[in-house]
């Protein structure tokens, strides 16, 4: 069968064919328009109150999610004389795993109000970085005293 030939045959009976209208359209379109533009505005009105109420909402989520990050940041303060350990930020090809993160100790030289800190090493060299690149050194763990002695048979 050569569907070629009846193609312009099924296509013109089909664009000559009469097509129902669609019944659920008919029945929520609305002829009177004080009543429509009433629907419409009480819809209006209940979208502004979800914008609302979504608008504040995400606000206190904000709100509570900042206090918790901000709670997790600790604020370090440094003054002169402090020891620090300085982030080693070097991009490193392979990885060492025995290899730390962090250089130093160093002494506090100087601090700026804005946050840098003039740090010194064990050649006495001064240089700046920024407060963001170090964390208080706490000192090595001294050998344990012996606070009582406990033998066992």
């Amino acid at each position: 069968m050569d569907w070629s030939k009846k193609l312009d045959d099924a296509l013109w009976a089909y664009r000559a064919a009469y097509r129902n209208v669609s019944i659920p359209a008919l029945n929520k379109l609305n002829l009177d328009w004080d009543v429509a533009a009433n629907l419409r505005v009480a819809h209006l009105n209940g979208l502004d109150e979800f914008w609302h109420h979504v608008y504040t909402s995400s606000s206190l989520y904000k709100e509570k999610m900042k206090y918790l990050h901000d709670n997790y940041i600790w604020h370090r303060e440094f003054k002169e004389g402090d020891l620090v350990l300085l982030f080693n930020s070097c991009l490193r090809m392979f990885l060492e795993k025995l290899k730390p993160k962090w250089n130093g100790p160093f002494e506090v030289v100087g601090v700026t109000p804005f946050g840098e800190l003039d740090l010194e090493n064990k050649n006495n060299e001064v240089f700046r970085v920024t407060g963001h690149r170090v964390k208080h050194y706490l000192g090595k763990v001294g050998d344990g005293h012996v606070v009582a002695a406990i033998h066992f048979k």
